[in-house]
């Protein structure tokens, strides 16, 4: 152990620390680049230059310029923050770094651009530490730097190099995100802390229930993927948070697709704000070491042809990009069963933090495949280089793309991606190319093509729940379609609905319920989705119009549930060679409306010796002229018969309520063991399932006579009324029961 530090020391080093402040001061002032440039632009220094301090006998102290230097040492920074730095072995910079520090340490608002990987993080960290450094920042002092992150990954990534950067700096910095326990223990702590790495959620919620939370004097913001914690998704956790914070302040926003929006500027009350896009005069928007494809692939294909990738790439590290969580956990669901021979993982917005972490570090450490949503598209660095990219559906535009391969080809390393479009989407191969993405269209191997279909629903039939996940999946890909802003390239319509289904392996098409469609004429679709009736009491199934991929109108038919056509003995049909599927796909029948005109029919009694009898001869009184009923015989048939009928439904409605309390339950077990398959994000919300809980089935309306009352109100004038007649009036009485 080292000698404990003496008082006489430890007021030495606040001389010390005192005095490099100055000196950092003055040197930041003397060389600081003028507003509007670009450091980049400025050569490097002599070699043969002394960096810092020179001492001229003339004219005093002199400092050396700053701006264009290209070693972190060479910088106006502090020894702590360059002790860091060599720890954490960072020694030359990024371009980003080299473009904004400078301009950063002279307390400028920034909005920096650059690509994917290429160092943004440590841009805005250095600034931090200096700026709460110079100001010799303390506790007591409070909130001096948010730092604002789109996913808890992306907030926990940059808070690790924080701490690996500024651990001989003695501020205290706190991670606050979502999906954990301790909010408690954050209450009670967050008010000690200087530096803060959260999300907006977590960071708003804090605002408004911690007691005494204050950032009053916050010196510094940083918002990191500005373009997506700007956008409509956080703006209402984002504008309340901006509402509480100084504005005298820096503030520090980077992205790789960085935002001009005047309107977002103003929201954040940014000053003269420097804009660094680093490559914006680049030939590529993407780095030059990744190599690009994009494979024309129909949707009933898609899982054939990534599962025929993922066999002839076992000894990979392969991300693999879906649109929805749904999708995520079937295809990863379905894919572990079959056993590809490869570690599969997978990881979206609903599993809780420790399970997402856990997941990431484990993608780390082995080659494996990681099926994932868009929540790791956005600043994430593999400390192991991903050797693939895998997009299965389009991103919805051109800067999630970039955010996507950017996963890939960090730090001029080599990558690769892949990205699959359905024939409707190829429009986005143009999109792309416009925006300086070098994308190169392949085609598959069709040797090496692996059918999956069959397998899957094999699956399906010995894994029952697994069907239930795959309709899931069906509809809120078909719904994120659907809810995509470009319909030049996402039309929903276009995709082969029935072939796609079959390709999950489900026996039939699940019916969606789009509640945004409008019908072009009563109970007719001009698309290729079934929609459920509007009436809950209409029992009839909608007619649809299907257009086909050439934009042929088919007759009006129901394809609610429409079956795959095959052959006798489970054999395909030849109309049916795309997706090749085992046994067949029954249609859902028609409920049968019961028709009140229809013919009654009529039973026979006989009497003691064998004779025919009148349906109402054992209740009549029979003479020459007239047929009356007996009153009294009446009564007591009536009561015998109303006994009979309240018994009857009292059971019914012991079953009836018996069987709804279990329902209750199955739908409470399912929720809790289902906690993350609930819809919550706005790309699968709305969806209802299709069977309506709580919906009470129609019963018909029951007489009772079981009074005086209502035996006179039931009276019937035989004078006018012919035999026949009374006949038929009684028969219908008795048929009701």
């Amino acid at each position: 152990m080292g000698r404990p530090k003496t008082r006489g020391m430890k007021k030495q080093m606040r001389l010390n620390e005192v005095e490099e402040i100055t000196l950092l001061n003055n040197w930041i002032e003397s060389q600081k680049p003028d507003s509007g440039s670009n450091p980049l632009s400025f050569g490097p220094l002599p070699k043969d230059s002394k960096i810092g301090l020179l001492e001229d006998g003339k004219n005093g102290t002199v400092f050396s310029r700053y701006a264009g230097v290209r070693k972190f040492d060479q910088l106006p920074i502090s020894d702590k923050t360059k002790r860091g730095l060599k720890g954490a072995k960072y020694v030359d910079m990024t371009d980003v770094q080299r473009a904004a520090i400078p301009h950063a340490l002279c307390g400028r608002d920034i909005l920096g651009a650059a690509r994917t990987g290429s160092g943004k993080t440590l841009a805005f960290v250095i600034p931090i530490l200096e700026l709460l450094h110079r100001e010799r920042w303390s506790p007591e002092d409070g909130v001096g730097c948010i730092i604002i992150s789109p996913t808890r990954e992306l907030a926990a990534q940059t808070f690790s190099v924080l701490n690996r950067v500024g651990k001989f700096h003695k501020f205290s910095a706190g991670l606050l995100i979502g999906g954990r326990e301790g909010v408690d223990v954050e209450k009670e702590r967050v008010n000690e802390m200087n530096i803060l790495v959260c999300a907006p959620g977590r960071l708003l919620q804090h605002m408004d229930e911690t007691p005494n939370f204050d950032c009053s004097n916050l010196k510094i913001l940083i918002l990191d993927e500005a373009d997506r914690v700007l956008d409509s998704a956080f703006k209402g956790q984002l504008d309340p948070i901006i509402s509480q914070l100084p504005k005298h302040r820096q503030t520090l926003l980077f992205s790789a697709t960085q935002t001009k929006k005047v309107k977002d500027l103003a929201r954040l009350s940014l000053r003269d704000p420097e804009y660094l896009s680093v490559h914006e005069e680049s030939v590529t928007a993407t780095p030059t070491s990744l190599k690009q494809a994009v494979m024309i692939v129909p949707v009933e294909q898609k899982l054939d042809m990534l599962w025929s990738f993922i066999k002839t790439h076992l000894n990979s590290r392969i991300l693999v990009f879906l649109s929805t969580k749904k999708q995520v956990k079937f295809v990863h669901e379905a894919f572990n069963k079959l056993r590809p021979g490869i570690p599969l993982k997978s990881l979206h917005g609903k599993m809780s933090q420790e399970k997402r972490m856990g997941v990431y570090s484990q993608f780390i450490e082995k080659q494996s495949v990681l099926f994932c949503t868009d929540v790791l598209a956005r600043g994430l660095d593999f400390d192991k280089a991903v050797d693939w990219v895998i997009q299965v559906d389009c991103p919805e535009d051109v800067a999630s793309y970039i955010h996507r391969v950017g996963r890939t080809a960090r730090f001029n390393t080599k990558g690769n991606s892949l990205l699959f479009l359905t024939p409707s989407e190829e429009k986005m191969v143009e999109r792309l190319q416009e925006a300086r993405v070098p994308v190169n269209l392949i085609k598959a191997n069709s040797q090496k093509l692996q059918e999956v279909s069959r397998l899957l629903a094999a699956l399906l039939v010995k894994f029952p729940d697994l069907q239930a996940v795959a309709q899931r999946a069906f509809i809120t890909y078909l719904r994120s379609i659907h809810k995509r802003r470009d319909k030049e390239i996402f039309d929903v319509t276009k995709l082969s609905i029935d072939d796609f289904s079959a390709s999950l392996g489900l026996p039939m098409t699940p019916r969606i319920r789009f509640t945004n469609l409008k019908t072009k004429k009563k109970g007719v679709l001009a698309s290729s989705i079934a929609l459920e009736p509007e009436n809950d009491q209409d029992n009839e199934a909608p007619l649809v119009v299907k257009k086909d991929l050439l934009g042929d109108d088919l007759e009006e038919e129901d394809f609610a549930l429409k079956p795959h056509e095959v052959g006798k003995e489970g054999e395909k049909s030849t109309k049916d060679e795309k997706v090749p599927m085992q046994g067949t796909r029954v249609s859902k029948k028609k409920k049968l409306k019961i028709n009140p005109d229809r013919p009654s029919g009529s039973r026979v009694k006989f009497d003691e010796e064998g004779n025919s009898m009148a349906p109402l001869a054992r209740l009549a009184a029979t003479t020459q002229t007239e047929v009356a009923l007996d009153k009294e015989t009446m009564k007591d048939y009536y009561k015998k018969v109303g006994e009979q009928l309240r018994k009857a439904d009292a059971g019914d409605k012991k079953v009836e309520k018996e069987k709804r309390r279990e329902k209750r339950m199955k739908e409470k077990i399912k929720r809790k063991r289902g906690a993350e398959e609930e819809e919550d994000d706005e790309e699968e919300e709305g969806h209802e399932s299709e069977e309506e809980t709580g919906r009470q089935s129609k019963r018909a309306k029951k007489v009772y006579f079981d009074d005086d009352e209502e035996k006179e109100g039931a009276k019937i004038n035989t004078d006018s009324i012919s035999v026949a007649d009374l006949e038929e009036m009684a028969l219908k009485l008795i048929t009701q029961s």
